[in-house]
């Protein structure tokens, strides 16, 4: 069973679809968000918060969230303890 990560605001994401978290401080990420935007690979479930983290997904997707890498972190090691 594909186990889900809660990234805020009641959405979440398969965990096994994430290949990277990422912080959108630097301007190659910031690039990567850009790019994706235009090629329409952008999520925005940040709900007009300030961006985080951004989650690469193994589709190309890039998902933003309003949670920073290392709360998504503690989130993914409190489900493998479950």
């Amino acid at each position: 069973m594909t186990s889900l990560l809660p990234i805020g605001f009641g959405n979440y994401v398969a965990e096994d679809k994430i290949l990277s978290v990422l912080s959108p401080d630097s301007a190659p990420i910031k690039r990567l968000m850009s790019d994706g935007r235009e090629r329409g690979l952008l999520v925005d479930a940040s709900f007009g918060r300030s961006t985080k983290a951004i989650l690469l997904l193994t589709s190309g997707h890039m998902i933003l969230s309003a949670l920073s890498p290392e709360e998504l972190a503690k989130k993914m090691d409190r489900g493998k303890d479950a």
